[in-house]
Order: C-alpha cells, then sequence, then structure tokens
C-alpha cells in the first residue's frame, strides 16, 4: 500500500503497502470466492482499480529495487549474471545490495523536507551500508530480510528485527512466530507503528512518505491469535502453519482497514494517496493451502508468466480519485516512483533512465498511457506486452531436476510447449497470445495468422528499440559467503545478541531458477 499525504500543492506525504506474494486473484474484487477482503474490496470501490498491473519481476529483492528506483532490475543491479534467466534475490549470504548509485524515492522526497519511514521488510541489502537509513528512510522499523527460520545460531543466525539503526531482537526469539501454530503479533506490531507515525505526521504537519511492508503472506505464513482459524480458506481440521494464509490476508485487509479510517479520524484522507499492491504473484509452488491465488493466469512466483508478474492493485484518494473506476491502463511498480515525484512536484533524476511512468493522468482523469512492459527474469528479456499482446521471447518454468523433486511452478496448469522445463528461445518466432481473449496463456495465435504478423512488426520495433538504448547496470547479487550473514547486527551488543561469525570464503551465488 502506498499513502500519499498532500498537505500542500507543491508538498505531499506518502505511503505505500507493498505486501508479499499476493496473487492477482486473492481479493473478492477481483472475484476471490471465499470474499474475506471486504476493506481492499471497499478501498477498491472507493478508489481505481487496476486490472493489469505489473511488479517489475517476479522475486521479491528485484521489485522492491524497481519499485524504490523507478528502474528495472537490469539497470540497477538486482540481477544475476552467474547463469542465464535465473531470479536472484539477498538472503543473509548474499555479499552485496542496492547500490549507492541508485536514488532512492524518500532521497528524492527531501527535497521537499518529507519524513521517510519503511515498516517491514526491506530485502535490499542486509549489511550496514545496505539498510534503509543509508539511502534516504529516516525512520525503520523491521527487518533486512524474510522471516525464514528458526535457525540454530550457530550455523545460521536468525533474521534481526530493528528499529531504526540498531536491531531490538530476532524473528522466533524476542519477536515470537510459532511454526506449529503459526501465530505471529508481528503484523498488529507494523499496524502500530505505522498509525503512530501518520499521527505524528500528522500533528506535527509535515509530509511524510510510510512505506508498510508486512510480509504475513510469506511462507513460512502467519497471523495473529484473533485471525487463526477465521478464513474459510484457512479452516482445516488438521490444521498447522501450512493453513493459515487465508488468516493472514484476512488480518492485512483488517489492517487496510484501521489505516484508511485513521487517515479519515485525522482528517488528512482527502490530502492522502493510498496504493496497494504486491511485489509478486502467489507462490503457487508452496501448495494450495500455503499460497494465494493467481486467479485465471499461469503460473506464479518467479515465472514470467502472467501469474508471476501481474499483480493486484488499488488507487485510492478521495476527492482527487473518481470513486469506483476501473482503469485498464499497463500499470508498473515503477511508476509509483514517477507518481510520487510528479504529485510533490519534484523532478525525477536526469541523469539515468528511469523506466516508471507519471500515472497522474489515469489516476486523475483516467487517461490511457501508451507504453510496453517487460517481464525480465535475471539478466533476460523473456517477453514483452504491448496492448492486449504479450511475446514470449524466451520460455522457462523451472528445470526437469527441480520438477521432478516435486517443485511446480505451475500446478495445474502445464501447457505444452509454453511452461517449458528448459530454457526454450522463440526470438526468431515469439510465441503471441492475445491476453483478453486467452489470460491463461494456453493458445499462441497462429503464426500464419495476419493477426501474428501484424502483432510481430508491432512488438519487433518495440524491442529493438529497447535493447538498443539498455545499458546494464553493476550486477549487486553474483557473490556470496556466509561471513557476511546476520552475526553482529548493529545493536546486538547492547541486547547480548551478538554471534561470531565464520571465516570469510566468498563463492559465486547458486541461483537454480
Amino acid at each position: 500500500m502506498y499513502f500519499f499525504h498532500h498537505k500542500l500543492e507543491a508538498c505531499s506525504q506518502h505511503i505505500l503497502c507493498f505486501c508479499l506474494q499476493m496473487g492477482w486473484g486473492d481479493l473478492g474484487a477481483f472475484e476471490e470466492p471465499s470474499k474475506e477482503t471486504p476493506d481492499l474490496d471497499l478501498m477498491a470501490a472507493q478508489g481505481m482499480l487496476f486490472p493489469n498491473f505489473y511488479t517489475a519481476n517476479p522475486l521479491c529483492s528485484p521489485s522492491r529495487a524497481a519499485l524504490l528506483t523507478g528502474r528495472l532490475p537490469v539497470r540497477n543491479g538486482f540481477y544475476t549474471t552467474n547463469a542465464h534467466a535465473r531470479n536472484a534475490y539477498t538472503p543473509q549470504e548474499i555479499v552485496g545490495g542496492i547500490s549507492q548509485d541508485e536514488i532512492l524515492l524518500p532521497q528524492l522526497l527531501k527535497k521537499k523536507d518529507y519524513v521517510s519511514k519503511i515498516i517491514g521488510k526491506w530485502h535490499l541489502g542486509h549489511r550496514t551500508q545496505y539498510l534503509p537509513l543509508k539511502h534516504g528512510f529516516d525512520e525503520w522499523f523491521g527487518s533486512p530480510n524474510c522471516h525464514f527460520g528458526p535457525y540454530n545460531n550457530s550455523v545460521c543466525p536468525n533474521i534481526p528485527v530493528y528499529n531504526n539503526s540498531e536491531m531490538k531482537g530476532r524473528y522466533y526469539e524476542e519477536f515470537e512466530i510459532n511454526v506449529k501454530t503459526g501465530e505471529s503479533n508481528l503484523t498488529q506490531i507494523y499496524l502500530k507503528e505505522g498509525l503512530d507515525f501518520i499521527s505524528q505526521q500528522a500533528v506535527a504537519q509535515r509530509p511524510f512518505f510510510l512505506y508498510w511492508a508486512p510480509d504475513a503472506t510469506h511462507a513460512p505464513v502467519y497471523a495473529s491469535k484473533r485471525f487463526l482459524g477465521k478464513s474459510q480458506r484457512g479452516r482445516y481440521t488438521l490444521c498447522d502453519l501450512s493453513c493459515i494464509y487465508g488468516d493472514a490476508m484476512m488480518e492485512l485487509d483488517d489492517s487496510i482497514s484501521q489505516i484508511l479510517a485513521h487517515l479519515v479520524s485525522l482528517g488528512i484522507h482527502n490530502n492522502t494517496l493510498v496504493f496497494f499492491t504486491s511485489d509478486n504473484g502467489a507462490a503457487v509452488m508452496s501448495g494450495q493451502l500455503q499460497s494465494g491465488s493467481n486467479g485465471p493466469f499461469l503460473c506464479g512466483k518467479e515465472t514470467t508468466f502472467e501469474g508471476g508478474m501481474r499483480e493486484p492493485a488499488i488507487a485510492w484518494w478521495p476527492g482527487r480519485i473518481p470513486a469506483g473506476t476501473v482503469s485498464y491502463q499497463l500499470g508498473s511498480v515503477m511508476d509509483l516512483f514517477s507518481t510520487s515525484l510528479s504529485v510533490a512536484g519534484i523532478h525525477p533524476p536526469d541523469d539515468r533512465v528511469i523506466d516508471g511512468l507519471d500515472l497522474s493522468p489515469v489516476l486523475f482523469n483516467n487517461s490511457l498511457l501508451d507504453r510496453p512492459i517487460f517481464y525480465y527474469r535475471g539478466n533476460q528479456m523473456m517477453a514483452v506486452r504491448i496492448g492486449q499482446y504479450k511475446a514470449h521471447y524466451w520460455t522457462w518454468s523451472n528445470s526437469w531436476e527441480e520438477f521432478n523433486k516435486g517443485i511446480n511452478f505451475c500446478p495445474g496448469k502445464e501447457v505444452p510447449g509454453v511452461t517449458t522445463h528448459t530454457q526454450e528461445e522463440h526470438t526468431m518466432q515469439p510465441l503471441i497470445f492475445h491476453l483478453e481473449q486467452d489470460p491463461g496463456e494456453r493458445y499462441p495465435i497462429s503464426v500464419e495468422s495476419k493477426e501474428y504478423r501484424n502483432v510481430l512488426r508491432w512488438v519487433t520495433a518495440v524491442v529493438e528499440q529497447h535493447q538498443t538504448d539498455l545499458i546494464p547496470g553493476m550486477t549487486q547479487l553474483n557473490m556470496c559467503d556466509l561471513a557476511v550473514m546476520n552475526w553482529s547486527p548493529p545493536g546486538c551488543e547492547q541486547l547480548g545478541k551478538c554471534l561470531k561469525p565464520p571465516e570469510s570464503n566468498p563463492w559465486k551465488c547458486d541461483w537454480p531458477h
């Protein structure tokens, strides 16, 4: 979710809620059968719904880097060259992080004296030089990594939770997640942090940007006691941690309700833009009990099929965005960077390519802007969408080795010749689909048809121009080292939580898919 509080004509405040691996089909507004997101559905009814909104990568870290820089991961360095077309992110052992050469949204907002806070998952590097307060944020409550664990702190440390520049504990220790029941109060903690921050800035009449990034819907999924077992999607006789995705969704939905109500109670709702979306598609490889729904779309997280990159998205700004509108604009998380700057009256950097568009004409006038959507997997452009057409230049779900071990990125939706288990190149004859007629990418348009030839000429010109202009950034996700894990984060001394790291022994990270 992204909030933008417009204090003066040239001075604004922002908040973003960027949920984890939530599928397009998880919202009642997109016809999820259980209809258990009434508050997000109401938000859509009061604002603008985007059925054609995309992340910039089918994995968490690169999509977050793209959101905050307005640039494709292949430009901002959040990709790998260790192998062709591999997804890479920032696990504990990663050496790199967001480059000092990149300019993040909160850094630019300082030009108009914004106070910026991130709550929840950062995931752009956990070493000190990569943390949020080094890249424009003034405050932070959350973690540098996802809540994987628990670990034994000898072979692998538990993930730290920070308050600003110092850790205040670790997941599964001071910040509990019950692995047997899935109970955790983390979403409630993140909600309180968000409400308090909004109140403080409203009272002080300061422009603000709040990036609210809870991770409850990422496996291992969790929810607080009040929501456990409440969802029809989580109610099973033998329910354990793997059964509570719907409960986590209900809690996030309720949190959105509280945040929007808080804006109303403070009298700033008419000056606040709220944007809700997700970092990648539902992780369907985790199984139906611990992942979301990608609706009619093919496959999910890790893939460049629609299920991996098309996201639920809602914009809300009472009095500015007409209620009950649906925009068929092709949108991207990178657009939030450019739109934020535009509404704040700040020019984007002119010394680099910015991939995000300013969606102000879309939000306020329901205009449609002509633009392509590029689907990248690591260093490879896999596909492009223009209008209702999508052309696949490469296809790959995951390897036969992984698939034969039971890791299936497209469960129940295998399409011969499309969801391939080897990397297949189609550069000379792309697979082209009409997504309005065939959202599941099951029936490629015949290469012998006039429609195919016309679309191919259109798409080819766009792709050739993109590839001509592309200058990849220096990769940040190639090297790993156990010595750089979260052994001794800042603040560990006061808590007695410092751990001894192993000797440094860097290696090239292995990215299997």
